[in-house]
């Protein structure tokens, strides 16, 4: 999803959107932010839900992200935009208080104070588990081709079955990662985690490659051979296979043991080189955890979520094949358009302006509440709005 693009369609939106109902999710790496925009030429649908005192109002989420280290970025961003002074009541549409965004994530606490000097706002702290689960429900369940598989290459659109949704294992690969068992709306566990996620492959990736930013470190590690560091089967059993315990020649016996053969200096390794290494060693381990979690409660179904992913082609291979290889084939990773933006949409989720209902299509002669993703990650979706 590329942010710039999105910011232009905010900068040249129409004069007669309405923007509001900011949400944010506030991590230790990044601040994740969805907003709502509709529009006043759009009639309000009174032809739907007539026992209802609700009805439907087109609508528009918006989805940006900043760098936590850069927060005052974000602030300037909602400042310039207006988008903390937005919330005024139009066309029968709930207003959100004036003064108060919902906000998830430990820096909802930490910045707290930030938010309230800058912007003269509260925020209303969203719980940071609950609003994963809250956000990924809404998208498997009311956003249609949004969870996908991908295998040699290629994205495959599931078609989730609402009534088989749970339970399922949520992946959140943030700053950590979270292993969450989830049974229903607002039934869920965190089962397990690991230290070992996107901050590490930034934070190392940083102090190895000086990279300037996630970008950055991502595309070196796109352009990257790891085999120039990890030491494969093939390196210890001279270019063949361990047949007998289902080991290629390719498959890595240890991430960035050739380091320890060779007598090089860091800077005589490539950055790429370095940054895919890097970024093979925590995919791997988080999928294979991953599926060992699942396996403990007997899960068929694990979505992957966190901004981690970023749609990241070398990554979602790495743990797709990390899952499929420690399943023998059984279970399967799946993955979801939004990925990185869970928790902002829980916590947008608890403004309780889109149901989180099934897609329905035309044919049902009922109108989706959620109908359409652009291909830069927009949603068109209905709103409830008060008659």
């Amino acid at each position: 999803m590329d942010d710039g693009d999105t910011i232009n369609e905010l900068n040249s939106s129409s004069p007669l959107d309405q923007i509001s109902h900011l949400a944010l999710d506030i991590g230790g790496s990044l601040i994740k932010m969805v907003y709502l925009s509709t529009n006043r030429e759009k009639p309000v649908d009174k032809t739907q839900n007539s026992s209802s005192k609700d009805n439907l109002l087109s609508g528009r989420l918006y989805f940006l992200m900043f760098e936590t280290s850069k927060i005052n970025e974000c602030l300037d961003f909602i400042s310039s935009k207006q988008l903390h002074y937005r919330g005024v009541q139009q066309n029968g549409f709930p207003a959100s208080d004036n003064n108060t965004i919902k906000a998830t994530g430990g820096g909802a606490f930490k910045f707290a104070d930030l938010f309230k000097e800058k912007l003269g706002i509260s925020l209303d702290k969203v719980d940071e588990m609950g609003s994963l689960v809250s956000g990924a429900n809404f998208l498997l369940k009311s956003v249609p081709s949004e969870a996908f598989t991908y295998v040699n290459g290629q994205r495959n659109y599931e078609q989730i079955d609402h009534n088989d949704l749970y339970p399922y294992l949520l992946v959140n690969i943030g700053s950590g990662v979270s292993m969450i068992k989830v049974d229903g709306d607002g039934k869920f566990e965190r089962v397990s985690g690991t230290s070992v996620g996107g901050g590490t492959f930034w934070g190392l990736g940083k102090l190895l490659t000086k990279c300037k930013s996630f970008d950055d470190l991502l595309e070196m590690s796109h352009q990257g051979n790891n085999r120039v560091i990890d030491m494969l089967v093939g390196d210890i059993y001279g270019g063949m296979d361990y047949l007998k315990i289902g080991l290629s020649s390719t498959a890595i016996a240890s991430s960035f043991g050739k380091a320890v053969l060779d007598n090089k200096e860091l800077e005589e390794y490539k950055p790429e080189d370095v940054a895919r290494s890097l970024l093979r060693m925590i995919s791997n381990n988080i999928g294979q955890i991953a599926y060992l979690n699942a396996l403990r409660f007997g899960l068929k179904k694990i979505f992957f979520g966190g901004y981690f992913i970023r749609g990241h082609a070398y990554t979602m291979d790495t743990i797709s094949v990390a899952v499929d290889f420690w399943s023998k084939g059984e279970a399967k990773a799946m993955f979801l358009r939004h990925e990185g933006f869970l928790g902002a949409l829980g916590a947008f989720t608890n403004y309780q302006l889109v149901e989180e209902s099934p897609f329905t299509t035309m044919d049902d002669n009922r109108y989706p509440l959620v109908e359409d993703l652009n291909d830069n990650g927009i949603i068109e979706c209905r709103v409830r709005a008060s008659s």
